[in-house]
């Protein structure tokens, strides 16, 4: 990094008063704990934002400095760019990082930082557009000469989508236009699923990303996802890192990442590498991102889409090559020249550890960290966005961290990890950490045979098995009679002010284990809320004839939407809700009797 107190040419005595730099995150949790973590070690201040429920996040915690930027509503606190550039004023940044998520790929939010004489860390607005609407990336790539999936290379209006649907063939796939990370993706497998899909597309993309506009490609089945991180200078270098497998995905959303991909050779490397900056090349790409393909069985691979944004599984890209994307992405910020070339070693495997039950079919689960301990050992590494005591949020995604180990090899690093997550210990909240210990020791991916639907399918046929537990971590030695610190706010800024206070309380217990046996539905005539949530859709009503497994509503909790089935066959004598309406755990939702003369 530059020294930001240099002396004028031929006037060594003067002082030039160049602005230090000093980083606002427009984030919240693991990523904006990682971004703080960069920083510190930059010797760079970070600013932390935090809505209602993150007052005590750990990410507000490690900053610098911290400012409320509105309730826990996305719309009105991280996706609200006045609140934002509010905080960037208090905070006196000079620059904004937008992790990924929220508004990291809005090209309207980069040119609001830039008119507000702040940098944003991150691609030009132009690129974001570019790539960001996947229609135009398409094109885009088509220009380049990179190989692309057949599809529509304009976002589709409903009435039109059975024509160009029949053209393209099924099965095919609806993509959110202006999204990415599988959010508002759904497979088709014939015409008549095809309306339905639209429109469910139609409503993620708009709650996710803001615009509901969507796009139809060809479905490649048996296919594995392999990215290319890349890395833009505004001096006109582009290098690429290498690539990333991320085909271990549950309904589009990636679980297990690793690199390098266990289906790439030298001269598939050097092919998708090649593509990948000739796309960025036609984008004037600058900072770090992503070009997203898919690798078809006979080794040939399309173009996806391009992510104008750190990714979530960045960190493997990191362990073997040793570069820190974050330091990179704000020595681009700056204006440095950052070319590198880098040599990759040995292999790295990534856990998503989700705030999600598997034995449940991954319902979320958002609560109170009870106890809390990491895995350790060489090679190891946690990019955790909470520790004990702290809330997993049910208004925002259920990522609570990120596992990542490095091995010499595929085999080690997945031993590794293995025996990483037997270690990893969090109560109060379910987590994927099974799941995790279960699919890395299937044959499928010891042979590196698995593709973006064998999760779906094998849980299809496979009973999840439940791991030994170990001893409870006891949270009791981390509760010693000490001073305290309390939380106050002066004037939206976040203010911690040291108290003495003998009687403390500790973490409070873990709640009951839930049943393996679970579901989504109530017991009995009643259907249940399985979770704290929003109620999205009522699909059935009252007095309408409903057997069991038919879907009765639609419960959205952290960013994912969840089909609530009805139990038993009989008639749906009561609907207790309504769209939008808030709803707690185990509230009761609707009421199944049996139909009349049975």
């Amino acid at each position: 990094m530059p020294d930001y107190r240099n002396t004028e040419r031929g006037h060594p005595s003067v002082e030039m008063h160049v602005p230090k730099p000093r980083v606002l995150i427009a984030n919240r949790g693991e990523i904006a704990v990682r971004v703080i973590r960069t920083c510190r070690e930059l010797d760079i201040p970070a600013v932390a934002v935090y809505s209602d429920v993150d007052r005590d996040a750990l990410h507000v915690e490690m900053a610098d400095d911290a400012f409320h930027i509105g309730p826990p509503q996305p719309a009105q606190s991280y996706l609200s760019i006045p609140s934002l550039l509010e905080a960037a004023r208090k905070g006196r940044a000079t620059l904004v990082h937008p992790g990924y998520g929220f508004l990291a790929e809005s090209a309207t939010f980069a040119r609001a930082v830039a008119d507000a004489g702040l940098t944003f860390v991150g691609p030009s607005p132009e690129a974001m557009e570019m790539m960001g609407d996947k229609a135009a990336a398409r094109r885009a790539a088509d220009r380049a000469g990179v190989p692309i999936v057949p599809g529509t290379t304009e976002p589709i209006a409903v009435d039109a989508a059975g024509a160009e649907a029949e053209r393209i063939g099924f099965p095919l796939a609806v993509k959110a236009a202006f999204g990415g990370g599988g959010k508002g993706m759904h497979v088709v497998g014939s015409p008549d699923e095809l309306t339905e899909a639209l429109e469910r597309a139609a409503r993620e993309a708009q709650a996710y990303f803001g615009r509901a506009e969507v796009y139809l490609e060809r479905y490649i089945e048996r296919a594995h996802h392999v990215e290319a991180q890349v890395l833009g200078d505004t001096r006109g270098s582009i290098s690429f890192l290498g690539e990333r497998d991320c085909s271990l995905q549950r309904r589009y959303q990636k679980l297990v990442e690793e690199s390098p991909s266990p289906v790439v050779d030298a001269d598939l490397r050097s092919r998708i590498g090649e593509a990948a900056l000739a796309l960025a090349k036609e984008a004037g790409y600058t900072s770090a991102g992503t070009v997203e393909f898919l690798v078809d069985e006979e080794g040939s691979f399309y173009f996806m889409e391009m992510n104008t944004r750190l990714q979530v599984e960045h960190p493997v890209t990191e362990m073997v090559t040793g570069l820190d994307l974050v330091a990179l992405q704000l020595r681009v910020a700056l204006g440095e020249k950052v070319e590198v070339q880098p040599a990759p070693r040995g292999h790295a495997i990534q856990c998503r550890i989700n705030a999600e039950d598997p034995y449940r079919d991954f319902l979320p689960g958002p609560g109170v960290v009870s106890a809390y301990r990491e895995p350790g050992g060489p090679f190891v590494r946690t990019d955790a966005g909470v520790v004990e005591g702290k809330a997993v949020a049910g208004e925002y995604d259920s990522l609570v961290a990120k596992l990542v180990v490095w091995g010499e090899d595929r085999e080690l690093a997945r031993r590794r990890m293995l025996r990483a997550l037997a270690e990893y210990r969090i109560e109060g909240v379910p987590t994927t950490i099974p799941f995790h210990r279960w699919v890395l020791q299937t044959p499928e991916f010891r042979e590196g045979s698995h593709h973006t639907k064998f999760v779906e399918h094998a849980l299809a046929e496979t009973e999840l098995p439940r791991f030994e537990e170990r001893p409870a971590v006891s949270s009791t030695a981390a509760q010693p009679a000490v001073p305290g610190t309390l939380v106050v706010e002066v004037d939206g800024r976040r203010v911690q002010v040291r108290v003495f206070d003998q009687s403390r309380p500790g973490a409070p217990p873990p709640p009951p284990a839930p049943s393996a046996r679970a579901h989504h539905g109530g017991a009995g005539d009643a259907i249940q809320a399985p979770m704290q949530g929003t109620i999205l859709q009522v699909v059935a009503e009252e007095g309408q004839p409903i057997k069991a497994g038919d879907v009765v509503l639609i419960l959205e909790a952290m960013k994912m939407e969840n089909h609530i089935l009805a139990t038993r066959d009989g008639v749906l004598t009561q609907v207790l809700v309504r769209a939008g309406q808030p709803v707690d755990a185990n509230q009761t939702l609707a009421v199944i009797e049996d139909a009349a003369g049975a």
